[in-house]
C-alpha cells in the first residue's frame, strides 16, 4: 500500500508540474511569459510550449483577432455651425503584444476607451473641415482614410493596429434638417435661375445673330436678283433692238398692236382720245400711214 501511494503521489506531482510548466497557445491567441514581472517571451505562433512553474514564470494570453468598437451616436459640429449625428465603428487588433501589455496592462476595457478617444478626436477634426455633402457622400471615403492615417501613429504607441474606421450613419438633427433642406432648395433654385437667365441671354444673342444673317442674306439676294434682272432687261432690250431694228415699220406696228390689246382688254374700258392721234394710225390705214 505505501508503494502504491508513492506512485500515485509521484504521478500527481508530475501532473501538477506538467500543468504548471506546459501551456498551449491557440491560433487565435498570443501568449506572453513573465519572469518576476518582466516580459521574457512572446508567443505568436500556435503550439505547445514550456515555461518554469509559478512563481518563477507566469503566462497570460490575449486575443489577437480583429476586435470591433461600436461608437454610439454622437453629435458632431460642422463648419456651418450645424450639428449632425455620426454613428461609427472601429476595427482594431493587437500588433505588438509586449507594448500592448506595458501600456494597457492587458485591460481590454482601458484599450478600447483609449482607442475611442483618439478616433473621436480625429473624427471631429476631419468632420469640421468638410460640409454636410462631403461627410455624407462626396468625400466619405476620404474622411475615413484620413482618420485611419491620423490615429495609426497614436495606436502604434500602445501596441495596437487600427484596421479600419467606418461611418455607419451620418444624419442631421431633426431640428436643423428642415432649415438645411430649405437652404439647399434655395441654392438649387438660385442656380436654376442663373442657368435660365444665361440660357435666355444666349437665346437672344442667337436670335439676333440669326436675324442679322437673315437680313444680310435677303439684301444680298435682292442685290443679285436686281443685278440679274437688269442684265436680263439689258439683254432683252438688245435682242429687241437687234430684231426690230431690221424692220422699224414692223416694230412700230407690233408695239401698237400690243398697246391696243392692253387698252381694249375689257368691254367696260372707256378711253377719251382724239381719233386723229398717232395711237390710232394703224386703225385708220392698213399700212399705218397717216
Amino acid at each position: 500500500m505505501p508503494r502504491i501511494f508513492v506512485v500515485l503521489l509521484a504521478v500527481l506531482l508530475g501532473f501538477l508540474f506538467a500543468k504548471s510548466c506546459l501551456y498551449v497557445v491557440d491560433e487565435r491567441e498570443v501568449a506572453i511569459v513573465f519572469a518576476l514581472g518582466e516580459v521574457r517571451q512572446v508567443r505568436n505562433e500556435p503550439g505547445l510550449y514550456f515555461k518554469l512553474p509559478a512563481p518563477f514564470q507566469t503566462m497570460v494570453t490575449y486575443d489577437k483577432r480583429i476586435q470591433t468598437i461600436d461608437d454610439p451616436e454622437a453629435e458632431r459640429l460642422l463648419p456651418q455651425k450645424e450639428t449632425m449625428l455620426v454613428d461609427s465603428y472601429v476595427k482594431w487588433r493587437i500588433a505588438d503584444p509586449r507594448q500592448y501589455h506595458i501600456s494597457m496592462q492587458g485591460n481590454t476595457t482601458i484599450a478600447e476607451s483609449r482607442i475611442s478617444q483618439i478616433v473621436k478626436a480625429a473624427l471631429n477634426e476631419e468632420i469640421t473641415k468638410r460640409t454636410v455633402f462631403d461627410v455624407v457622400s462626396g468625400e466619405r471615403t476620404g474622411v475615413m482614410d484620413a482618420i485611419v492615417n491620423k490615429v495609426q501613429d497614436d495606436a502604434n504607441e500602445i501596441g495596437i493596429d487600427i484596421v479600419d474606421v467606418r461611418l455607419k450613419r451620418v444624419d442631421l438633427l431633426p431640428e436643423v434638417s428642415e432649415s438645411v433642406y430649405r437652404r439647399m432648395e434655395a441654392e438649387r433654385k438660385r442656380v436654376a435661375n442663373d442657368l435660365r437667365a444665361q440660357g435666355a441671354a444666349e437665346s437672344e444673342q442667337i436670335r439676333a445673330d440669326a436675324d442679322r444673317q437673315k437680313e444680310v442674306i435677303l439684301a444680298e439676294a435682292y442685290r443679285d436678283a436686281q443685278k440679274l434682272k437688269g442684265d436680263g432687261d439689258a439683254k432683252a432690250g438688245s435682242i429687241y433692238n437687234s430684231a426690230f431694228g431690221k424692220d422699224p415699220e414692223f416694230f412700230s406696228f407690233y408695239r401698237s398692236l400690243d398697246a391696243y390689246r392692253q387698252s381694249f382688254s375689257s368691254r367696260s374700258d372707256v378711253m377719251v382720245v382724239d381719233p386723229q392721234s398717232d395711237f390710232f394710225k394703224f386703225l385708220r390705214s392698213g399700212s399705218g400711214s397717216k
